[in-house]
């Protein structure tokens, strides 16, 4: 009886971590003693935007239960609610899934809610981002004086913003808070926008050429990671102020930390390089390219088609776009190290590629011949991947970089690793806006999916 309980739990737990499993049969094709309609792993058939839609509204249901925006004394958890004078005891109420509400992470969820704004025109898609921005400009004032009079360092709730020491605290979130005012969700949170881009610009530690680089865990480290934890940021401060010293900055750590960590021969990013062991292997960690190409896409999407960088940051994002999609698997996902095929798949690398390579279809960048059916492949990974619920099973949780495989190989997956929501989210509205670009068409032919453009090609 023991071994029986112990059986039922170990099932109940894998229904709740593990995708959805197959096999699926192709419901568009409506023969079903057709002798040549295979099954697959997952759901493999054109996506439906109503199906798409819900499935993201569960994912910001969670990613919303996720993030209170309250403030509660640290030893008894019970509500604050005196704030004329700060207590060190003071902080913001722990999520009970871990989001860090100042996180990069929940910068990428920002995005990806103001692109569900913006495909939809529904504000509900916003309200969280106008929630956590409301809290931050109410409660910014108070954190800064308790930092002033207890010190706290980072044990202040607010501490990536009272005093950013690294592009994690500072890039990723810079970039959404000044989407969030061109786009006029929220209050104006210039102060912030300034502290922030102040250390993407002018603090974090460089390399003598100019390229962002690291002095943590290695010295004088250079990681994809920070592609998006910098170039957005650059990016989207030039599309404000119009200074072109931003738009130059931008340009020059695509090329030069493509420079570093860009195979030509296999396509890929390795996830780091170490100026003091340069001889190092190659690690091609999934979400490490992932960051680098939603970065690139970032910049493409403001950067001036006259300035001098634009044509090379498109020519190397189409470079790494391919690398990414010669290494799609069986099941539409990618694999947690790229060309390891035996690692496992992984979601929110997944999530990065489909946004992009759907992105770059819809923006003209690349072909929807080529691609088109990739990205469509990469959703119906994903979207077994959705639980009831809205979380998301299968992302890896926060990884540095590292020197072996065995580290890689076996980094856990939660449905509390935070960089894989605002990554489903950009890829569920950027493929929304695929099924309903005007300029592509989609059949089904013998047993599969063909984009092209509408308008045939000379």
């Amino acid at each position: 009886m023991k071994k029986l309980t112990l059986c039922i739990l170990l099932a109940a737990l894998a229904a709740t971590t593990a995708h959805a499993a197959g096999p699926y049969r192709n419901p568009d094709n409506k023969n079903l003693n057709d002798p040549l309609e295979g099954t697959y792993p997952v759901p493999y058939k054109l996506p439906v935007v109503a199906e798409i839609t819900a499935q993201l509204d569960v994912v910001r249901g969670f990613i919303d239960r996720a993030t209170p925006s309250r403030i509660v004394d640290k030893a008894t958890g019970q509500p604050v609610t005196d704030f004329s004078a700060p207590v060190t005891g003071a902080v913001v109420e722990p999520s009970p899934n871990d989001f860090g509400i100042m996180n990069y992470e929940m910068g990428v969820m920002h995005a990806g809610l103001m692109l569900g704004r913006r495909v939809t025109g529904d504000p509900k898609w916003t309200a969280m981002t106008e929630r956590h921005l409301d809290f931050f400009y109410q409660r910014l004032g108070y954190f800064t004086e308790q930092e002033k009079q207890f010190k706290l360092g980072r044990a202040n709730s607010f501490a990536r913003w009272v005093k950013p020491h690294a592009l994690d605290d500072s890039g990723s979130m810079c970039a959404a808070l000044v989407r969030a005012r061109l786009e006029k969700i929220g209050p104006d949170m210039s102060p912030v926008i300034a502290t922030l881009a102040d250390w993407v610009h002018n603090k974090q530690v460089r390399l003598k050429d100019g390229t962002l680089a690291r002095n943590r865990p290695q010295a004088w480290s250079v990681w994809a990671d920070d592609m998006y934890m910098s170039i957005p940021a650059l990016a989207e401060m030039g599309r404000m102020t119009g200074e072109k010293r931003y738009y130059d900055d931008a340009v020059k750590n695509v090329l030069g930390i493509s420079k570093y960590l860009f195979d030509k021969q296999i396509g890929l990013y390795t996830h780091g390089w170490n100026q003091n062991n340069p001889d190092a292997p190659e690690f091609y960690w999934g979400r490490a390219n992932g960051w680098a190409v939603l970065a690139m896409s970032d910049l493409l999407d403001v950067l001036p088609k006259s300035h001098p960088g634009y044509e090379k940051v498109l020519a190397q994002h189409r470079r790494a776009l391919r690398g990414i999609a010669k290494q799609q698997s069986g099941e539409g996902m990618w694999h947690q190290m790229l060309d390891r095929h035996d690692s496992y798949l992984e979601t929110s690398g997944t999530a990065m590629f489909v946004y992009a390579l759907a992105h770059a279809i819809n923006q003209g960048w690349i072909s929807p011949t080529t691609y088109g059916s990739i990205a469509q492949a990469g959703w119906a990974g994903i979207s077994a991947r959705i639980k009831p619920d809205g979380s998301v099973v299968d992302g890896v949780t926060a990884t540095t970089f590292a020197s072996d495989h065995v580290y890689y190989y076996n980094r856990p997956t939660s449905i509390n690793a935070m960089a894989g929501y605002g990554p489903v989210l950009l890829a569920g509205f950027e493929m929304i806006k695929l099924l309903n670009n005007p300029d592509v068409v989609i059949t089904d032919k013998v047993k599969t999916y063909h984009y092209g453009p509408r308008k045939a090609q000379p």
